[in-house]
């Protein structure tokens, strides 16, 4: 598309001049510049210079001229750059109200610009100038001059300089009438596409008329202009977004003119013009590709006229630019080697030109010193100048770069196929132009695929190249990998339809049969590798010797197939087993076998099998003493037949025994190795799935070739050594849990002893915590192993030699030497964070026979389930004083559940309960519990102290069987009014009750964190008090206390519900008022009328100002009333027993 000249590329341009009145120029020519689009203009100063628009007289001699042609090669650019469409004469009005003289000369001017610019079509406006405000014009001169002109009143314009506004009006009009005139220069796409495709229908009516040129001459002239009115109508297409229509034109116009190829001679010129089609069209459509809508959308709505998907895409159109190239190719090579054949290769044409018509060429011919004139070609001529040209330009690279675009079109679309395709040829023309490392960067590209989908012709192709690359680039072992693929490759008769078949020559299984001679000349050392380019050729030897692999994925392997299967699952060690080996081969021809190498995981089973017929040779076997070697009376591979080799063998290490690969010996210097394959896990072979052969199993038994596995487990010698693991109840959170391990040698003696030791979830959730704000804490591992300690328990193994790692889950111990009868034991420390299950495996290695490491390793495993438990479930209650109740008014209030906190009253004592349950299956001793603050700058916001009775834990006392519970109380004081004050933090010492308490235990710390509490100052508080008990019939008083504790005076209303079991006396309802910081003491008389747990007559006290109601709890309002005075014996208790302070419950 760039070979396009620019006009033809761009949109259309119109073109006006200006004639007179220079001073206006600038400003005229500025504002149509800037109109969109854009307007040129062409300036002339004066009159005297329109005479350069005037049409040049032709030649009288036209006999010897090329013949006039169907549009002329310059005839866009002049209409752009060169002849006007309009133009604009400028007066002053002087010249129409002035003088007749001036009337005369204005009169003069217009007829020679008349005259000038009918021979153009150039359409005529009039500007008359007012320069001054005092020009007035006269309408009867202005009607003789619309007269003198022959023109419609609005072609001829005023034009005003009086100001700056008058001037912009006075453009606009001139603008508007432009755009009015010449629509077709702005850009009326739908009446430009019109035209243009009419005019490509009357151009395809020509093809059999016209007689104009010679045959071949005017083909090319229609071809090329056919190919300029395609590109405007797929342009106009595309840029108005109609991108089907533009790839059904482009396919009409393909159609129509692909059958119009020309003479023989000519037929190149024909590929040529078809392949520019198509890169023309390719860059149109991927220029316009971001401003199309979705594709899927564009081929919905044209499914009855079989638009591809393919057709949508530019490397589609690249693709098929490049093919028609390479037709073009190859029909200028024909046609060069025809004109050398007839000796007219030395008589090219000279001067040739193209011509003042498009698609027209010519002879330049000198007639004189400076005239010179063009002489018309024969068709003859023409061929011999078009055959020039196309030898001064290599196509192969042409043809790269295209089909490299499609290429990285396809590979991004993710189309491997297409992608490919264009690799393949792109490697062809590389290896054409002797760039071999670039084509063959390109074939491997493409031979992948190829293999994959298993295209055996393509395959044959492509590898015939690669092993010419290889020649050439000298590399042997490349050359015999691609010849033996190709040998093997399932052909079996010649293909005479494929033409393309490469340097390898047509597939055949001939073919394959030549080339697998060559292979054996090569690795028998009975013939050379030539190198191309080179004088010397390449020997294998014993010097440059050959080894080829074979993997599970290699290409080679329908070379050589190995599979190998045991015939048992399990062995003893040292005892013999047999496997079963068996060999498949591809290639065309039969041939031997010098030696097979057997090799195994461990590598002293390996075994050679030697062929009896064949003459041993040093390099067949290795170096290592003792090698193993077995002999076969014949080793000859034939095409797709088994060769079955059945053999013993024996390992004395336990695990797994594994054949790993075997290696073919051809000759002295040659070797192949394969992996070996199960026959139960052996792939098919892609190339020759379907094919049509006999189908046989590598074993004689079936059934083993459908299960058969290349390794055997050996099992290991029965341990004489007992490894037991016992654990005491299940571990506690704490506590460091004792795991005993002891080894104990039945006969064998411990050399070279390891003890692992693995900790693992049993619910596979992980033994480190998951939260982000303890990755450095020592609780980040819910479990963790601590330590070994040795058999003396004085001394832990963690900082002795003997212990080599230990981790929070692993442990790798050394065992010292054990003689039979003896034993060894140590004791696991393991300490649980969190309560999981874990489970704890034990594996003891150790070689019975000596220190050696290569030595045969026994191992004996243990498990234990241990289950962490928590060991104690720690609660708390806050009470206040028993019959002492202060009002608290954020009770009063209600808060919200995110907000409520125990709330104490200020200095007033409160009382703290703490329980601690055992959660266990075992007795538990408590040591101690405390209450400790969390922050010492808090020290006097609260004071928390044991009650009376319990400032020294009963440490004998203090055993706590599963499922009970111990308490203890302590006493809180808030000392300062603060919203949120912290009470401290309960520590619990405690352990497993296993008898007699040791001096220095110093036992297991839990913790647990006592919630905030809001003080607040109480504004009253009501005491009730009466006596511990009564005596039936006698009186006591009951007292009723109410202290206000602020400075305002508080009403208090109260009444008192009688009571059957009582007689009272006192007042039962009334008013009251409390000084501020003062209280006020109801009493009653009660005389009990009956004995045991009786109710004291009901109080209700209600404060008015807070609108509280205070009634006491059931607990306070019971007393005990005896039938009688009771006795009562004191006696000296071991421990002081001051009275304890009770809490309200």
């Amino acid at each position: 598309m760039e070979e396009y000249p620019e006009e033809l590329r761009t949109p259309p341009v119109p073109l006006i001049t200006l004639v007179g009145f220079p001073e206006l120029h600038p400003t005229i020519s500025a504002h149509l510049n800037a109109e969109k689009p854009p307007i040129n203009t062409l300036a002339l100063p004066d009159f005297d210079k329109i005479s350069v628009f005037a049409k040049p007289i032709d030649s009288a001699d036209s006999s010897s001229s090329p013949p006039a042609g169907i549009l002329k090669r310059d005839w866009l650019l002049k209409h752009r750059t060169k002849i006007p469409s309009v133009a604009v004469a400028l007066f002053s009005s002087d010249h129409v109200s002035g003088d007749p003289s001036q009337w005369l000369q204005l009169s003069t001017l217009l007829d020679h610009l008349k005259t000038v610019i009918r021979t153009r079509n150039t359409k005529l406006v009039v500007v008359v100038v007012q320069t001054s405000p005092e020009d007035d014009m006269n309408e009867d001169r202005m009607a003789a001059l619309r007269k003198r002109v022959e023109l419609d009143s609005k072609y001829i314009v005023n034009f005003s300089m009086r100001d700056s506004s008058e001037v912009k009006q006075s453009l606009n009009r001139h603008d508007s009438l432009l755009v009015a005139v010449y629509a077709e220069f702005r850009r009326d796409w739908v009446e430009a596409l019109k035209f243009y495709e009419d005019a490509y229908h009357a151009l395809r009516e020509m093809v059999g008329t016209s007689t104009r040129l010679p045959a071949i001459q005017r083909l090319v002239e229609i071809k090329t202009l056919a190919e300029q009115l395609h590109f405007k109508i797929s342009t106009l297409l595309l840029h108005g977004g109609k991108l089907v229509e533009a790839i059904l034109w482009f396919r009409q116009h393909c159609t129509s003119y692909k059958k119009l190829v020309g003479t023989a001679e000519a037929t190149f010129l024909h590929w040529e013009w078809l392949s520019r089609q198509f890169l023309v069209f390719a860059e149109l459509l991927e220029t316009s590709s971001k401003n199309l809508p979705a594709l899927p959308a564009q081929v919905s709505g044209v499914k009855d006229k079989a638009l591809t998907e393919w057709e949508l895409q530019p490397a589609y159109y690249y693709q098929l630019a490049s093919r028609y190239l390479m037709e073009k190719r190859s029909c200028l090579e024909l046609a060069l080697s025809m004109w050398e054949i007839f000796g007219e290769s030395n008589n090219p044409a000279e001067s040739v030109i193209p011509s003042a018509y498009v698609g027209q060429f010519a002879r330049l011919l000198e007639q004189g010193h400076e005239e010179v004139a063009l002489q018309p070609l024969t068709d003859e001529e023409f061929i011999r100048y078009s055959i020039a040209e196309g030898k001064r330009f290599q196509d192969s690279f042409e043809i790269i770069a295209l089909m490299k675009k499609s290429y990285e079109v396809y590979t991004g679309l993710k189309f491997p196929r297409m992608a490919s395709y264009c690799s393949f040829h792109i490697a062809k023309e590389y290896y054409s132009l002797g760039e071999i490392k670039n084509a063959k960067q390109y074939f491997d590209s493409a031979v992948k695929l190829y293999r994959h989908e298993s295209w055996t012709t393509l395959l044959w192709e492509i590898l015939g190249y690669l092993r010419e690359c290889a020649s050439q680039d000298g590399s042997l072992k490349e050359f015999l990998e691609y010849s033996l693929e190709m040998a093997a490759l399932p052909i079996t008769s010649g293909d005479s339809t494929y033409k393309e078949c490469g340097p390898a020559g047509p597939p055949s299984l001939q073919q394959r049969e030549i080339i697998h001679k060559e292979i054996l000349g090569l690795v028998t050392g009975e013939s050379e590798f030539a190198l191309k380019g080179a004088d010397q050729n390449l020997r294998v030897t014993n010097d440059s010797p050959l080894h080829i692999e074979i993997d599970l994925v290699s290409p080679l392997r329908v070379v050589l197939l190995a599979s190998v299967a045991f015939h048992e699952q399990v062995v003893k060690p040292g005892m013999p087993t047999q496997f079963t080996l068996s060999l498949l081969s591809q290639l065309p021809l039969p041939f031997e076998i010098d030696a097979i190498d057997v090799q195994f995981n461990q590598s002293e089973c390996n075994f050679v099998i030697q062929n009896s017929q064949k003459t041993s040779s040093p390099a067949n076997f290795t170096n290592q003493a003792g090698y193993r070697v077995e002999t076969a009376p014949a080793l000859a591979l034939s095409t797709n037949k088994w060769l079955r080799l059945t053999y013993d063998v024996k390992s004395d290490r336990s695990g797994k025994l594994d054949c790993i690969s075997i290696i073919v010996r051809i000759g002295s210097h040659f070797t192949i190795c394969c992996r070996a394959e199960s026959p139960a896990s052996m792939d098919d072979l892609p190339l020759w799935k379907f094919e049509e052969c006999l189908e046989s199993f590598p074993t004689k038994d079936p059934a083993q070739a459908f299960s058969g596995q290349k390794a055997i487990q050996v099992e290991e010698p029965d341990a004489q050594v007992d490894l037991s693991v016992d654990a005491d109840g299940p571990a506690l959170i704490g506590e460091n849990f004792i795991v005993p391990v002891t080894i104990s040698s039945k006969g064998h003696s411990v050399y070279s002893g390891e003890l692992k030791i693995n900790l693992v979830d049993t619910r596979g959730g992980g033994l480190v915590s998951p939260r982000e704000f303890e990755p450095h804490s020592t609780e980040s591992h819910h479990v963790e192993l601590l330590g070994v300690s040795g058999p003396g328990d004085e001394n832990s193994l963690t900082t002795s030699d003997n212990i080599r790692n230990i981790q929070h889950s692993f442990g790798l111990i050394s065992v010292p030497f054990l003689n039979g009868g003896e034993s060894w034991s140590c004791k696991l420390e393991i300490k649980w964070h969190r309560p999981k299950p874990i489970m704890l495996y034990v594996s003891l290695s150790y070689s019975s026979q000596g220190h050696d490491v290569n030595m045969q390793k026994i191992h004996v495993h243990k498990s234990l389930q241990i289950e962490g438990q928590t060991p104690v479930l720690i609660s708390h209650h806050m009470r206040l004083p028993f019959r002492r109740d202060a009002l608290l008014l954020s009770r009063v209030k209600p808060a919200a559940d995110a907000e409520k906190m125990p709330c104490l009253p200020l200095n007033e004592t409160s009382i703290l309960v703490v329980s601690a349950k055992n959660c266990t299956e075992v007795p538990l001793r408590v040591l101690s519990m405390t209450i400790e603050k969390d922050d010492n700058s808090l020290e006097n916001s609260c004071t928390v102290h044991p009650a009376s009775n319990q400032h020294t834990d009963a440490a004998p006392l203090n055993i706590v069987v599963p499922g009970e519970e111990y308490k203890k109380v302590f006493s809180v004081i808030p000392v300062a009014n603060t919203p949120r004050t912290r009470i401290g933090t309960v520590c619990l010492k405690w352990m497993r009750d296993t008898g007699p308490l040791n001096q220095g235990v110093s036992g297991v710390l839990t913790k647990h964190k006592l919630p905030d509490a809001n003080v607040e100052q109480s504004p009253l508080i009501v005491s009730l008090k009466c006596p511990p008990h009564g005596v039936l019939g006698d009186p006591f008083t009951y007292f009723i206390i109410v202290q206000n504790q602020t400075e305002l005076l508080q009403e208090i209303k109260y009444s008192l519900l009688d009571s059957q079991s009582f007689v009272s006396s006192g007042s039962h309802n009334d008013t009251i008022f409390v000084l501020p910081k003062s209280e006020h003491i109801l009493s009653y008389k009660l005389v009990p009328l009956a004995s045991g747990a009786l109710q004291l007559p009901r109080v209700t006290v209600t404060s008015s100002r807070y609108s509280a109601t205070f009634q006491p709890s059931v607990a306070a309002s019971t007393i005990f009333v005896f039938p009688v005075k009771p006795q009562f014996e004191m006696k000296t208790m071991e421990y002081s027993a001051e009275p304890m302070m009770l809490a309200a419950e």
